[in-house]
């Protein structure tokens, strides 16, 4: 492997491969990962937020409805302008090119010792292991690198645009809840918000395992940036269905923390990526979260889940994953 940029997933997780074949999948077409109904996302032009009292209203509607139906949706005239965009995918995938001895050594990058993972640990059978790698940077970090490098100054500007398009769409779903309310500008702070550069390589075992596996998002909001090689699918109506990509568009999820905020309102969704034989795919992901101390209770009564703090959520969530391999989520939290 010694100059190779592909972690070493086969030498890794030789004994899964070994192992007798995955029994009981979550879904009954779990295993026909690629036969799914492809379908587009609901597609909401931001531009509308500018124009008169009417569309402005209407699009903050379509915003809540998609929220509340898909827990997904797409949105054009974002803010973010597309030379960043081409940038940041360039950076990522030079960072990505890497040799896997430097990657791992965090050499030549500058960024926050620790940030680079790969696989998954604690898998005990294939379809806990994800056929991954990533850069897991928390955004204090990337501006106190003070763009050292064209990686960390291009993150800056992608993540400090990223951050703005979640902050307004968080207050927009609030305000549709009747709460005009700064408590996402309050916790959801550079310290605790952070960006995860995606690579998914090849997979010769496709479609035995996952490029992630199915689970929700542990935050308030997700924007995800991706490219066109598809391969994320979600959970609509008892079903997976596979989500076609928009050069155009950015995606965006609700996470776990805004379903509990909300009182269920919004959907935190099930969802996943697969892998491809012969193409690697890239995306990166902003994700909105509040300081660990943050209290997560409903906007309204009678609440269905009990009151939190993120920290408690994300002991939990750790502690599911050592012991049954996957993530529980706000289920435990039900009052």
């Amino acid at each position: 492997m010694e100059g190779s940029h592909d972690p070493p997933f086969q030498e890794q997780y030789n004994s899964l491969f070994n192992k007798s074949p995955d029994t009981g999948p979550k879904y009954a077409n779990d295993y026909d990962l690629f036969i799914v109904q492809e379908c587009e996302l609901p597609l909401i032009d931001l531009a509308q937020l500018n124009s008169g009292e009417l569309a402005r209203e209407r699009c903050k509607k379509d915003i809540a409805r998609a929220s509340q139906e898909w827990g997904f949706f797409q949105v054009l005239n974002h803010g973010i302008s597309r030379e960043i965009l081409d940038k940041m995918r360039s950076e990522q995938i030079k960072a990505f090119k890497k040799p896997f001895h430097e990657k791992m050594n965090e050499s030549g990058f500058g960024l926050l010792a620790g940030s680079y993972r790969w696989g998954t640990p604690s898998a005990t059978c294939l379809k806990q292991l994800a056929w991954s790698e990533a850069f897991h940077v928390p955004l204090n970090a990337i501006s106190g690198l003070g763009g050292r490098n064209s990686l960390s100054s291009t993150m800056e500007k992608f993540a400090k645009t990223m951050s703005e398009l979640a902050h307004k769409l968080a207050e927009i779903l609030a305000e549709n809840m009747g709460h005009k309310s700064t408590f996402f500008r309050q916790t959801c702070l550079p310290s605790t918000c952070y960006l995860r550069m995606n690579r998914y390589p090849p997979c010769p075992i496709s479609p035995r395992v996952y490029g992630l596996m199915p689970h929700t998002d542990s935050d308030f909001i997700t924007v995800l940036h991706q490219d066109q090689i598809g391969g994320l699918q979600l959970v609509k109506d008892g079903k997976w269905i596979s989500v076609k990509p928009n050069p155009e568009a950015l995606i965006i999820n609700i996470g776990d923390l805004f379903q509990a905020w909300s009182n269920g309102v919004y959907k935190s969704v099930e969802h996943r990526v697969v892998t491809n034989m012969l193409k690697e795919r890239y995306s990166i992901a902003f994700f909105l979260c509040p300081s660990y101390e943050t209290t997560i209770k409903s906007c309204v009564d009678p609440s269905v889940y009990r009151k939190f703090s993120f920290r408690e959520y994300r002991d939990q969530v750790q502690e599911d994953v050592k012991k049954f391999g996957y993530k529980v989520g706000l289920t435990r939290f039900l009052v």
